[in-house]
């Protein structure tokens, strides 16, 4: 296990941490980032794109002209594909673009993203996560501590903390819960509570 220092808000070291090595000290594969990462982005796609097909574009109910004597093929609808303003062939239609992933791999993924961050220096630990609700002093603490960019990581979410975090581009917050690999690897640092680093480990149990 690995020992790391938990920290206040000042930067100051206020106590020890351990860090089991079988989540935080995983060898990291890029390949199953990777598959992790693809899954996740292909289940947040809404999928509602559309083209309307002849039979949803509206007129057509009149035969463009005669059928014989102009010259031109025949036609019997101006909502024909062959005709401007017609229908679309083999247009995108609403689909689901989700897929299963096993869960192990979902769950060897998050360890991996979490080794790598420990591995890089970018896992910061804090004694608790609390704010006043006000973005602009969130953001200045943040920014005090010397973090850029990060996910922050609660045992449980703080109505307040989450107030205050919602505005910030550079910042996400959530509870263990919804701790994920393509965040993580986006923001490239996370600052994790004490309270949190067991439901972490429980989460990544592949027991569960």
């Amino acid at each position: 296990m690995a020992t790391v220092n938990v920290l206040n808000w000042k930067k100051e070291k206020i106590g020890q941490v351990e860090l089991s090595s079988d989540v935080f000290e995983v060898e990291v594969r890029k390949d199953v980032l990777h598959t992790v990462v693809r899954w996740q982005l292909a289940s947040r796609r809404a999928g509602t794109h559309m083209t309307k097909t002849k039979g949803l574009v509206s007129g057509g109910g009149k035969k463009p002209f005669k059928q014989k004597g102009t010259g031109n093929a025949r036609q019997g609808s101006t909502r024909s594909p062959l005709m401007p303003g017609g229908g679309t062939m083999f247009g995108p239609q609403p689909r689901d673009y989700s897929y299963a992933l096993p869960k192990k791999v979902r769950k060897v993924g998050l360890m991996m993203a979490l080794s790598h961050l420990y591995k890089e220096g970018k896992l910061t630990v804090v004694d608790t996560m609390a704010s006043e609700g006000k973005s602009t002093e969130l953001n200045k603490r943040l920014k005090t501590f010397g973090v850029a960019k990060a996910v922050l990581i609660d045992a449980s979410a703080d109505e307040k903390f989450n107030r205050a975090a919602k505005n910030l581009t550079n910042y996400k917050y959530f509870s263990v819960d919804g701790i994920n690999v393509f965040d993580l690897l986006k923001f490239d640092h996370a600052v994790i509570t004490k309270n949190s680093v067991q439901k972490i480990v429980e989460r990544c149990s592949l027991e569960r």
